[in-house]
């Protein structure tokens, strides 16, 4: 059989319905069938996943592979035996619920071939679900993780040029049952030569399931601070420390370890508020800079800050503060051009907690009365110089530093 373009690795378990219209949006692709190979892998369902997959393969135009396994427990172990069956020049990786525009293959390997890219963004939309949006601002023909958003955006449903994956030996962590196509898609982007975006045309619909049984919706907090212990990790081991890492850090610190510590942190019990922050301590020791926190929104950059001097007895002023969705008063100095966010324990001399903590950046700061930009982020810049200076000489503080 000639090689086709792409192979579409689909792992399934306990997909139906959805599965009929994930295989249907398969079927309408523009892109010939004959240049398209299917992977379809049946991680041990008991609602007739395997068998309607095994009845597609028998009239499905394109070439259709069915694979049926014990269930693996996640969907790493699904990819991985796809990935090691597949031909294709390029892989995408669809999940069993979602479902594929009718152009999105032609696009996506008309794109990575006009420039030689290795991994191809195709635009996503929700259905019941909401999707991804930064890195959707515009179409990209050649970019790189550095330079674009596209680090926020770091699921598996990507066309990636199989070449690549094969070179570096690069599987889906077996270890991790959420996170686990973050790790793989930040591999990608950094191992890649070249990125291209598809942003003015969708691509992919991300299908929110009735049954509420999609796998990120699942699981304790633990495999939360797995997952990004392995993205931090990763990251660490592949770009040398400064700025270009730190750019990087903001994701996980972000996406994956914030959320904890927000108004889901009021419902926690007491062990698990303990736990949380034993889990965090190492993560922040090891990964969180004055860098990373210049990169976040106030009350992003204060709870980090509490988390990383692990004083969990102010956080949860915070986090009850955010969960009321109150507003911070808005403390405007330095003739406008600075502005405070008053959070809970704002130059609170019992708290002792820096001003620069509170301080807003232009972004944030836009929407004060008042506000005359051009000081707020110099003002921050300055300080983060200052600290680096006392840290050189051997003196100043870890992190988020007092002005």
């Amino acid at each position: 059989m000639t090689q086709p373009d792409v192979t579409v690795v689909i792992g399934a378990y306990e997909a139906m319905p959805y599965l009929v219209e994930c295989l249907r949006s398969v079927e309408a692709q523009t892109l010939d069938p004959s240049r398209i190979e299917v992977i379809a892998v049946d991680d041990g369902s008991t609602d007739g996943t395997g068998e309607y997959l095994e009845e597609f393969a028998t009239r499905a135009a394109t070439h259709v592979t069915v694979i049926r396994q014990e269930n693996s427990g996640g969907p790493s172990s699904p990819r991985n035996v796809g990935l090691g069956k597949a031909s294709g020049r390029y892989v995408f990786f669809l999940d069993a619920d979602d479902r594929l525009a009718p152009e999105a293959l032609e696009r996506m390997v008309a794109m990575a071939d006009r420039n030689g890219t290795d991994v191809v963004l195709g635009k996503v939309e929700g259905i019941n679900r909401v999707p991804p949006k930064a890195a959707w601002v515009e179409t990209l023909e050649r970019t790189d993780v550095f330079h674009s958003n596209i680090k926020f955006t770091l699921s598996a449903q990507k066309l990636f040029r199989r070449a690549l994956l094969e070179r570096h030996s690069m599987r889906f962590d077996e270890s991790l049952f959420t996170g686990e196509d973050a790790l793989f898609t930040m591999e990608a982007y950094l191992r890649a030569d070249g990125v291209s975006v598809i942003a003015d045309h969708t691509c992919y619909f991300l299908v929110g399931r009735d049954d509420g049984k999609h796998v990120t919706k699942s699981g304790s907090y633990t495999l939360r601070f797995d997952s990004a212990r392995a993205l931090m990790n990763l990251i660490a081991e592949m770009v040398p420390p400064g700025v270009e890492r730190d750019k990087l850090m903001l994701r996980p610190f972000l996406v994956t370890l914030l959320p904890q510590f927000g108004p889901k942190y009021v419902g926690d019990s007491e062990r698990v508020r303990r736990h949380k922050f034993e889990l965090a301590k190492p993560l922040m020791d090891a990964h969180w800079t004055d860098e990373v926190a210049l990169r976040l929104k106030v009350d992003e950059r204060l709870r980090l800050h509490l988390v990383a001097e692990q004083r969990p007895e102010l956080l949860l002023e915070i986090a009850q503060f955010l969960k009321s969705k109150k507003r911070p008063e808005a403390v405007v100095e330095g003739r406008g051009r600075r502005v405070y966010l008053a959070y809970p324990h704002f130059r609170s001399a019992e708290a002792g907690l820096p001003d620069s903590l509170y301080l807003a950046e232009p972004r944030e700061a836009r929407g004060v009365g008042g506000y005359r930009e051009g000081g707020a982020g110099v003002f921050l810049r300055r300080v983060v110089r200052k600290v680096r200076r006392l840290r050189a000489g051997g003196g100043g503080p870890r992190s988020s530093p007092r002005p």
